[in-house]
């Protein structure tokens, strides 16, 4: 199996999308400013607002109905496991 992490703060599980098609995997999301007080502005501020989009090639086919998803502390970690079909098969070898 293959697992890809992502660090996303700041954004609700309900904010994320996860597509698998064929062997890529699709991420993307909406991280949403926060709204200030009138007359408030930022003196600094680190992370950005906005939508973002990551696409990445997998090594391997994937069995897209057990790929599982999992968020904790602003990390986003997607386990894809290896299609049945895609598996080493040992062969035995006979002797003649």
């Amino acid at each position: 199996e293959l697992v890809v992490s992502a660090e996303v703060p700041g954004i609700s599980t309900e904010d994320v999308e996860i597509n698998v098609v064929g062997e890529m995997l699709e991420l993307s999301g909406e991280r949403k400013s926060e709204d200030l007080q009138e007359g408030a502005r930022y003196h600094r501020q680190e992370r950005g607002s906005g939508k973002f989009n990551r696409t990445i090639q997998l090594p391997f086919p994937v069995d897209v109905d057990n790929v599982e998803a999992t968020f904790t502390n602003g990390v986003l970690n997607v386990t894809l496991p290896r299609a049945e079909a895609d598996k080493p098969r040992k062969i035995a070898v006979k002797a003649v």
